[in-house]
């Protein structure tokens, strides 16, 4: 069939393990060591599917049944605005009706041109604040350093540390100075040509960003991530003190509750890297954002942590944005979800050419949680 209709929407929640319990950053208690990755998955009259994360509810789902594949997809720009809670799962379903993989498709609407096999830079993101409960800062950052270590033993060659421990959980000089400590330490024990990436979560004001610049210079740090509350006039006073200082840490921001000017200040050099969530952003808008940024020459490397699930389909936005810098890699096993082809090897993403997202969900384990916490739809 050439444009049939949605005719059943399934949605369960499942639930992964990380390879250990996480702690704090600048502003929250312990993330811990579970992640929820809700999914919706849609069939076609034809039999066709597709599955993705989602947040929609019942009666959301409700009015996407029965519409059209071509009325909620376009193939030159994406999922339609009015269904985009419904993002992820409408780009695999089509990616599987076309029998492409989605980096395919999304390249097509970017006009990008896809490396294939298709390599993409991550970073571990597993480095949080484990280390609170420990007096010793030396201790503490050995701590750190050997998280580190595993994170290379899995195939990770860049690494982003949470830093700001005197923000809240720590006094202010003794958790300055504790940062200072892991970020030598991680150094140390990865080598001196590996990438380290810092962030704060807004947990530092300026002063205190330029003494832990200034004190892990010799560091080596690639970008300092979400400092302070976004601020132009601070960023420009950055700015001219990492150029004064011939310090090439780049600017990366916008994870959270972004400043509705960030990008204009991506435009004009304030801001290096754009970080929007994979998921509040969307597959379908990050393409026009990142073909923007493109444009302008900024970079590009979406935040989504807590999925398990962005490792994966975050990948594919590098296929279709030129300066996608790199992938943050949240890692879990979550039961019932599996992803074959993909591997990690040397700091890269090896993203499989088959068609969607390339993921597959165990029937059984999905059943299950569909039963258990979620809903089925059908005409």
């Amino acid at each position: 069939m050439e444009n049939p209709r949605i005719a059943a929407i399934e949605w369960g929640s499942l639930e992964g393990e990380r390879p250990r319990m996480v702690g704090n950053n600048a502003r929250l208690g312990a993330h811990g060591s579970r992640v929820r990755v809700p999914l919706v998955r849609l069939t076609t009259e034809d039999g066709a599917r597709g599955f993705g994360l989602c947040h929609a509810d019942e009666e959301q789902a409700a009015a996407l049944l029965g519409r059209r594949v071509n009325d909620v997809f376009d193939a030159r720009h994406g999922t339609a605005i009015a269904w985009q809670a419904f993002d992820y799962a409408l780009w695999d379903l089509v990616g599987q009706r076309q029998r492409q993989p989605v980096y395919a498709l999304a390249a097509a609407v970017t006009g990008a041109r896809v490396n294939e096999p298709l390599r993409v830079l991550c970073y571990d993101t597993s480095l949080y604040m484990d280390d609170l409960q420990i007096a010793d800062d030396s201790e503490a950052a050995q701590l750190i350093a050997r998280e580190a270590r595993e994170g290379y033993e899995r195939g990770h060659r860049a690494f982003k540390i949470k830093i700001g421990r005197g923000a809240r959980h720590m006094p202010l000089e003794q958790g300055t100075r504790r940062d200072i400590a892991v970020i030598h330490a991680v150094r140390k024990e990865i080598g001196p040509d590996l990438p380290i990436m810092i962030d704060a979560n807004n947990g530092y004001n300026l002063n205190i960003l330029k003494r832990v610049l200034q004190e892990t210079a010799q560091d080596t740090i690639f970008w300092i991530e979400e400092p302070f509350h976004e601020d132009a006039i601070l960023y420009e006073d950055l700015r001219e003190w990492l150029e004064d200082r011939q310090l090439p840490v780049l600017i990366s921001d916008g994870e959270g509750a972004a400043d509705p000017h960030l990008l204009e200040w991506a435009r004009i050099g304030l801001v290096d890297v754009i970080q929007y969530d994979l998921f509040s952003h969307g597959f379908t808008s990050w393409l026009a954002t990142g073909s923007q940024l493109d444009r302008w020459g900024a970079r590009v490397a979406p935040h989504h942590y807590g999925t398990h699930y962005g490792n994966y389909v975050g990948a594919h936005l590098a296929g279709a944005i030129q300066n996608f810098l790199y992938l943050e890699w949240d890692e879990a096993t979550t039961p019932g979800l599996s992803a074959p082809g993909y591997s990690l090897q040397e700091g890269k993403v090896h993203v499989p050419a088959t068609p969607g997202f390339g993921l597959v969900l165990d029937e059984e384990i999905f059943s299950k949680a569909r039963e258990e916490s979620g809903f089925t739809l059908r005409l």
